[in-house]
């Protein structure tokens, strides 16, 4: 067999699970170390903040570690996950089965989403990025059932203007990872997914609230539109799974 030039979707997801490991562990372990430690502002990344708390030994490096494992590593992964939702949107044999699978992971994820980032099994005001990949799914779903039952051009951009608005809202109003700026970046990312070299200039838009989730689009250029490694449900069990064991270390050792 000929091989492919490029980065499978696989690899993309690989790259993306690490992002988000080093960014969870960082949040959940090293974020609250510091803050026992006295640095509370672990969002200042001033140089004279930096400048000072280096002068500080071991504790300044910490945090100079854990502004780059947030700030640069794992700002990564959202947008290759998204970018992944919008190619698995269109190459799905079973969209139903599809859409399933990810509200059943909303369910799943959510005690251990609370327990890892607020310390409690049910936190009302938040909810996992599950439920952002669910809510853009269902978006796109509703988008291409009206494009397809609707001649009317006008009736139809309107229609789905209102339905991106109310997906977006939904993200915001239930508080869902990302909330509506994740959503209208999947469907930013959908609307151009045609012209590849167009959607990831829409990406690096839509991601600039985020100044280095932009470079997450720099793999997802190479990538060569193969499945790769079969790893359909690695993700979806690894997500929770790995929320889990940062809440136990926690508990274990802070």
């Amino acid at each position: 067999m000929q091989r492919v030039r490029g980065i499978s979707g696989s690899t993309l997801k690989m790259i993306a699970m690490v992002s988000m490991v080093t960014d969870h562990t960082a949040a959940v372990l090293l974020g609250l170390f510091l803050m026992r430690r006295g640095i509370y502002s672990v969002w200042n990344t001033s140089p004279e903040y930096i400048n000072e708390l280096l002068s500080y030994g071991s504790v300044g490096v910490l945090y100079v570690a854990y502004q780059i494992m947030r700030m640069v590593i794992g700002r990564l992964a959202f947008p290759i996950y998204c970018f992944l939702l919008v190619e698995g949107f269109q190459r799905t044999g079973n969209r139903l089965k599809y859409m399933s699978r990810l509200f059943l992971f909303c369910l799943v994820s959510e005690i251990p989403f609370d327990l890892a980032f607020y310390g409690q099994a049910f936190e009302w005001n938040h909810c996992n990025v599950f439920f952002t990949l669910f809510i853009s799914f269902v978006m796109m779903l509703l988008w291409e059932e009206l494009e397809g039952r609707c001649p009317v051009i006008l009736v139809r951009w309107l229609g789905q203007f209102f339905i991106f608005a109310a997906a977006a809202g939904l993200g915001e109003w239930i508080g869902c990872d990302y909330g509506a700026k994740g959503i209208i970046a999947v469907g930013l990312l959908y609307l151009f997914r045609k012209n590849r070299a167009s959607q990831i200039a829409a990406g690096c838009v839509a991601f600039l609230w985020e100044v280095t989730a932009p470079l997450a689009f720099i793999p997802v250029a190479f990538y060569n539109g193969k499945k790769g490694w079969n790893l359909k449900y690695v993700f979806y069990i690894f997500y929770p799974a790995h929320l889990l064991l940062l809440h136990f270390l926690y508990l274990k050792f802070l």
